[in-house]
């Protein structure tokens, strides 16, 4: 069984608007549907989880039921942190009876552009391997803030062996709560950690596999300038002569 676990949990407090980011609508839809949709239409996903933010919990439903999203079956409780938050899905799977080799596809609801391809490149890899992290190679050179976020320090990798990572991560369940459960013995898991392939490799696992990602998947709805990239590339379609 392949089950999507979508993070919907956090309050949104940088984007500055009256109600959470992931239950905005754009182009009359909620972002969380056009998240949800992605999964409820590939062919490989079986159920959809959703770890929500307090009190919208019958709000999500409702979506959910206007717009035909009938994979969804779990709705989850949000934590303090998105490493707690992605931990009480992980943990209410279980606790529903879902088995330790079963594949969770984790990903952010606010990040609407998954493709069908990142998906099933997630499920694909995590079987031949184990692990499956989305993420694309670097284009830029990378730098270090200081502590006054003013002085730069260059990082001496060479950008073709640094990637920038996007979600999906993609794990087997016993996989990645035997991960968590290591990383909160280490003292881990704080709210710098909210990352799966963070977390993952600071307790020394360092065999993770990439899938690539895409530009578009790279859009995640932080700030008010996010809304205005994602209706722009929503409505714009690929010129007919590229190839």
């Amino acid at each position: 069984m392949n089950i999507a676990l979508l993070t919907a949990a956090g309050s949104g407090t940088r984007m500055g608007q009256d109600i959470p980011k992931q239950f905005m609508n754009i182009d009359d839809c909620p972002v969380i549907i056009y998240t949800m949709q992605a999964f409820q239409n590939h062919p490989q996903i079986d159920t959809i989880a959703v770890v929500c933010l307090e009190g919208w919990e019958m709000v999500l439903k409702a979506y959910a039921s206007q717009y035909g999203i009938t994979k969804l079956k779990w709705i989850f409780p949000g934590g303090d942190s998105g490493f707690q938050s992605i931990r009480n899905g992980l943990l209410g799977l279980r606790e529903q009876g879902v088995g330790d080799e079963e594949v969770v596809i984790i990903h952010d609801g606010v990040r609407p552009l998954v493709s069908e391809d990142i998906i099933s490149n997630n499920i694909k890899i995590c079987n031949e391997y184990g692990y499956a992290v989305t993420g694309l190679l670097c284009k830029e050179v990378i730098m270090e803030f200081h502590a006054d976020r003013q002085n730069l320090s260059y990082i001496d990798t060479p950008r073709e062996r640094l990637c920038r990572t996007q979600t999906p991560h993609t794990y087997h369940l016993g996989t990645i709560l035997a991960a968590q459960e290591k990383a909160l013995q280490q003292g881990l898991g704080g709210s710098k950690t909210a990352a799966m392939c963070q977390m993952v490799g600071q307790i020394g696992i360092d065999d993770q596999h990439l899938v690539l990602g895409s530009e578009k998947n790279g859009l995640k709805l932080t700030n008010v300038e996010d809304i205005e990239l994602f209706k722009a590339l929503r409505h714009v379609s690929k010129a007919p002569w590229l190839k």
